[in-house]
């Protein structure tokens, strides 16, 4: 098991904490989605091992066991500034290479500080108008406008036989059980922190229809390496998003991974963490392919 140090960093939002695996490779900045935290990336950086220097941030998406300053409010694109924030209070270099799996925050600051992001891997994220996306992302924004809706949510994920309904929470974006330990982890928070569920709650009601589009367009002009990476049994994020984004952005390779669906970096841990060590590798390939895995 790759050996990592639990650090954390003062932000505009109070303390993240990371973990930093430390050594000389390619500084590799693993980025999770919405009701999880980094250690959703942790088969994926025993895989990469020593090849690469994992950095993973944990974010303040409702699931962060760090508790954030009093009156701190999220918003999708005050966390994508956020993610930039961190980079630079880190003092990360221009080669690092930026992976994000399930949100959407890294398009929106390679957008919006495209010198920011030397280079990133989207592996499966929301897009376009996917957002949000899916059953699961739709489910959320429901929960968010009802009263109470996400403590309900979140006592109703405590209870484990109700994870495992078919189409819904976290079942709809594995083709596997997301382990139990794992979303007791992640959902503990939003059942026992009022202020959790409030930053949940602001971040929710604060997404913008059109953002993810505007996004888009941007990157367009984004002329530096990228890589898509994309479960071909995705029921979240449809596979032509990932073939569109692709196609979008200049310097951007595709990978179709089979039996996976959104959360890849547990589906596919050792396909992901190949492709993400050829594309740390220093002199990345730019030409558009299509290699197998």
């Amino acid at each position: 098991m790759t050996q990592q140090t639990e650090l954390s960093v003062d932000l505009s939002v109070g303390p993240i904490a990371y973990e930093d695996s430390g050594g000389d490779g390619t500084t590799v900045v693993l980025l999770h989605g919405l009701a999880q935290d980094g250690t959703v990336w942790r088969h994926v950086v025993d895989e990469l091992g020593t090849s690469v220097r994992c950095v993973v941030p944990h974010l303040p998406y409702g699931s962060q066991h760090t508790p954030v300053r009093p009156g701190a409010r999220v918003t999708p694109h005050s966390v994508a500034l956020l993610i930039g924030e961190f980079a630079d209070a880190l003092k990360l270099g221009d080669d690092t290479v930026f992976v994000e799996n399930d949100a959407g925050r890294l398009q929106q600051l390679a957008a919006e500080r495209p010198d920011r992001v030397g280079r990133m891997v989207i592996a499966g994220c929301e897009a376009f108008d996917n957002y949000p996306p899916g059953p699961a992302g739709k489910l959320l924004d429901v929960m968010s406008r009802v009263p109470g809706g996400i403590t309900l949510l979140a006592r109703t994920l405590s209870v484990r036989p109700l994870r495992r309904m078919p189409g819904t929470g976290y079942a709809v974006m594995s083709q596997r059980p997301v382990p139990h330990e794992l979303i007791d982890h992640w959902i503990e928070p939003l059942r026992k922190d009022p202020a959790a569920r409030k930053l949940l709650l602001h971040y929710l009601r604060s997404g913008v229809k059109t953002e993810m589009m505007e996004a888009a367009d941007a990157l367009r002009t984004y002329d530096r390496p990228a890589l898509v990476v994309w479960g071909k049994q995705d029921k979240m994020m449809p596979l032509s998003h990932g073939r569109r984004l692709a196609d979008l952005l200049p310097q951007a390779r595709l990978i179709e991974l089979d039996d996976c669906g959104t959360l890849i970096p547990l589906d596919q841990p050792k396909a992901l963490a190949a492709a993400i060590r050829e594309f740390a590798a220093p002199s990345p390939g730019s030409a558009k392919s299509s290699p197998a895995f």
